[in-house]
């Protein structure tokens, strides 16, 4: 029953801008971390990697974008989002320093194409930084299709054209929170452990770069 009652609330928090303000400040009051148990240690570690390159220089481009990469500072920021955009059909008449795929790539139907028109639209040294999940439920939206580890990822990338040697990956992986997925995409709360369990891994993901030759 109290899990019913928390996908309820979610889902009407999602669609409802006055519930989400609801809980958001209920939730402020009695100290519940609402941040998703999933994506705060990718986050927090795609940010350092972001900043180590510079991104205050860059000029990025993000698939489909989401709330958290536009937050930081770059010298300038695209987004282009589905359906309006499709990674795997085309690219932009344009070319970036940084391109972002956050929670994308496990959906597209043609990944293979979506990284080559990614490399085409990067400048040469240009970066790629990819994130997906592993071990979460299927989400059809509109299609779920691919996993990778963290090895299946550097080589998938290096098979579409990108520098092997200067692939780096990460991933976080906790069984607690593999099971808690199975039902909801739970949030920290007051008790979810942020340990990492590798034989688990949640999400996974790399930074790529494109080769200055090229």
């Amino acid at each position: 029953m109290i899990s019913a009652l928390r996908r309820h609330i979610q889902h009407s928090a999602a669609t409802n801008d006055r519930v989400k303000a609801l809980v958001q400040s209920f939730a402020g009051v009695v100290r519940y971390d609402l941040r998703r148990w999933t994506r705060v240690v990718y986050e927090r570690e795609c940010t350092r990697l972001l900043q180590d390159i510079k991104i205050d220089t860059l000029d990025v481009l993000e698939i489909s974008a989401g709330e958290t990469w536009q937050k930081m500072r770059c010298r300038s920021y695209r987004a282009a989002n589905y359906p309006e955009f499709d990674i795997c059909t085309g690219t932009l008449d344009q070319t970036f320093d940084l391109i972002i795929a956050d929670q994308v790539f496990e959906h597209l139907l043609w990944p293979n194409r979506g990284a080559r028109n990614v490399l085409a639209m990067l400048r040469p040294g240009g970066y790629f930084l990819v994130i997906t999940p592993f071990l979460v439920r299927v989400h059809e939206v509109p299609n779920d299709c691919s996993r990778w580890t963290e090895t299946g990822l550097r080589y998938f990338l290096a098979d579409n054209g990108f520098d092997l040697d200067a692939i780096q990956t990460g991933s976080w992986g906790n069984l607690a929170c593999v099971k808690a997925t199975l039902v909801a995409w739970s949030r920290i709360g007051w008790f979810a452990s942020l340990r990492n369990d590798p034989a688990y891994p949640v999400v996974v993901w790399a930074l790529a770069r494109k080769s200055t030759a090229q």
